[in-house]
């Protein structure tokens, strides 16, 4: 009777031991949650990105993301973007901009140059990362490359310096060339430039330019036609968002015309184009990355500096150029640092 009295007590003891233990671990659970809802939630950075071309017609934002990833910046986490395209429509831009300016982004992010110059106009406060811009400067979008002053700054592609350079390299593919089409949007103020800076190298190296106008998709047959009519033998296309959306349409029309072509970006070329030399595609999104980190952590966009280009590549299509009957020479061989067969 006295066991079977002390191994109840026994029993009973442990039970209360047991349930003090719960009480505590409770206790404790109760007293985190209480300081995790003290505690401000992490601030959520927000970013506008405005572009001109349509969303689908290229992964700019996609690469951006990757690379803010990449930096601790994780879109969906502690920041997100609010997209805000023109689908070419320019005249829409201004009232984009002023939207993502009214939804209080942090920074916007513009990958052409009506874009940047649109986010501008809109604010003098919020920091605007630019590239795709071929003059900052002209544009009247920064003070300087080394000092950019306001809220402005990124990463310049310097188009129109590189627009006799690819003439040359054209000349170099088809030695017999007298005659180019330069295909160009005339309400495209980097496409301008491209065509100024043109003029004189295509003098040096002895040829006569033909201007191919076109702002509108159902221009481009028309376009072609003239251009043929003007005994051009190749072409060179500019850079501009219109050119870059309707990129696979232009090299199949050159092709079909049969147009030795090149252009600014290898995306072109992956499109079907003869071939392309420019910056680095990838280089302008890291650097705008790396910009961005940098207003994130507190330094002003008059403090960072615009960016040149690197690094370039000469993207040469294989096959493009033996469907044109193309025999490409050594000497441009030994500069192409992509081939596409």
């Amino acid at each position: 009777m006295i066991k079977r009295l002390t191994g109840d007590v026994a029993f009973r003891s442990d039970n209360l031991e047991w349930v003090r233990l719960v009480a505590l671990v409770v206790a404790i659970a109760l007293c985190g949650a209480v300081v995790a809802e003290a505690q401000p939630q992490a601030k959520v950075f927000k970013i506008g990105y405005l572009a001109a071309r349509p969303r689908a017609a290229g992964a700019g934002h996609e690469s951006l993301g990757r690379d803010l990833a990449a930096l601790g910046h994780v879109p969906g986490k502690n920041m997100a973007f609010e997209f805000r395209t023109a689908d070419n429509k320019l005249d829409r831009l201004p009232a984009l901009a002023a939207e993502l300016v009214g939804l209080s982004v942090d920074a916007i992010v513009t990958p052409a140059m009506a874009a940047a110059v649109a986010a501008k106009n809109a604010t003098k406060t919020i920091p605007i990362v630019f590239f795709g811009v071929n003059d900052p400067v002209a544009a009247g979008l920064i003070d300087s490359l080394a000092r950019p002053g306001g809220n402005v700054t990124g990463f310049t592609d310097i188009g129109a310096e590189l627009a006799g350079k690819r003439l040359e390299l054209l000349k170099e593919t088809v030695p017999k060339l007298s005659r180019v089409a330069v295909l160009r949007d005339p309400q495209n103020q980097s496409a301008a430039q491209q065509w100024k800076e043109s003029l004189l190298p295509a003098r040096e190296l002895g040829l006569q330019l033909h201007s191919m106008e076109v702002n509108s998709a159902d221009k481009f047959e028309s376009a072609f036609k003239e251009a043929i009519k003007a005994r051009s033998t190749a072409l060179t296309v500019t850079q501009s968002a219109f050119n870059n959306t309707y990129q696979k349409q232009i090299a199949e029309l050159a092709a079909k015309h049969r147009l030795p072509a090149i252009y600014g970006r290898a995306d072109f070329v992956d499109s079907g184009g003869l071939m392309s030399y420019g910056a680095d595609q990838v280089e302008p999104y890291k650097r705008a990355a790396w910009m961005i980190d940098k207003i994130i952590k507190g330094t002003k966009p008059a403090d960072i500096p615009v960016e040149r280009p690197m690094r370039f590549e000469l993207v040469l299509n294989f096959k493009t150029a033996k469907a044109l009957g193309l025999t490409i020479p050594p000497i441009v061989l030994m500069r192409v640092t992509r081939v596409v067969k």
